[in-house]
């Protein structure tokens, strides 16, 4: 059966009992190792790959994730749709702890990662507008609604560099600008997958209301991971309830990103590119 799902989060996303037929599955990538082995399983009938963002343990930094290595692995397996799962704090009142974002817009505030597969003699430039796919973002809201979560569609994710959180000028002023949730780590994956043709939505977990909130002036570990607990048992029954809607075909612009996207002359495009970016590149470029 083909992978067709990616779903990654904290190691505590697979660990649920509807996953059957598991096994590990170790990739290589021509950009290093993704965060650790994709733990593939069979979830409402669909054959689905988990990552680990920050691996066994948590212990790789926002900053130090190899989000190429990651998302090509996700291809490399088959996957066309990514459910994104990660921990935010809230710009908004009405954004309370324990609320799911799924969100439609990014706001980059980070410095020097790496979020392209091209360059090395070739040359693209996706449309990002849109960053996330508005088809698999529907069902991951409706996913969450089913369960019972309390769920805010559509907002702006501020992806801040860290690992320190925000000052609280900095804080003050993404309200100011209009942000609602802030985090670590969505946007390169979301530009990676959009390049790879996968589809990409996210659950954005509200743990905390950054350091705006006079009640939260000082967001702790402890607080988050307290939250993160609750979190995660909801956030396991909205992706089991997203893969069992997701459907077989895709009808969104996703999977052809990169029709019009490709600048190179493909006979300027060095042997070597082509041969790493196949899986990516194929039916455009041989």
């Amino acid at each position: 059966m083909t992978v067709d799902i990616g779903i990654i989060g904290g190691s505590g996303l697979y660990d649920m009992k509807e996953l059957t037929d598991r096994e590990e599955r170790q990739i290589s990538t021509p950009f290093g190792d993704p965060s650790g082995p994709y733990v593939v399983g069979t979830l409402r009938g669909r054959r689905v790959a988990f990552l680990a963002r920050h691996g066994a343990g948590h212990r790789i930094l926002p900053s130090e994730l190899n989000f190429r290595a990651n998302i090509y692995g996700f291809k490399a397996l088959g996957v066309e749709r990514i459910l994104s799962a990660s921990a935010v704090g809230s710009l908004k009142q009405e954004y309370e702890p324990l609320h799911i974002l799924v969100p439609d817009q990014f706001f980059d505030r980070t410095r020097g990662r790496i979020s392209t597969f091209f360059g090395r003699g070739l040359v693209a430039h996706i449309a990002f507008a849109h960053p996330v796919c508005p088809d698999l973002s529907a069902v991951a809201a409706d996913s969450a609604q089913a369960v019972g979560a309390t769920v805010h569609r559509g907002g702006t994710y501020v992806n801040m560099e860290g690992p320190q959180f925000s000052t609280l000028a900095e804080s003050t002023l993404y309200r100011a600008w209009g942000m609602d949730v802030i985090g670590m780590t969505n946007l390169q994956e979301a530009k990676l997958a959009r390049e790879a043709e996968i589809c990409y939505a996210t659950l954005a977990l509200v743990t905390d209301y950054d350091s705006w909130h006079p009640d939260h002036d000082s967001v702790t570990v402890d607080l988050i991971v307290a939250n993160l607990m609750q979190n995660a048992a909801t956030a396991q029954k909205t992706i089991a309830e997203a893969v069992g809607r997701v459907g077989s075909v895709r009808a969104c612009a996703c999977k052809d990103a990169l029709a019009t996207a490709i600048i190179t002359r493909p006979e300027h495009v060095p042997e070597q590119t082509k041969k790493e970016l196949a899986i990516i590149i194929g039916k455009y470029i041989k």
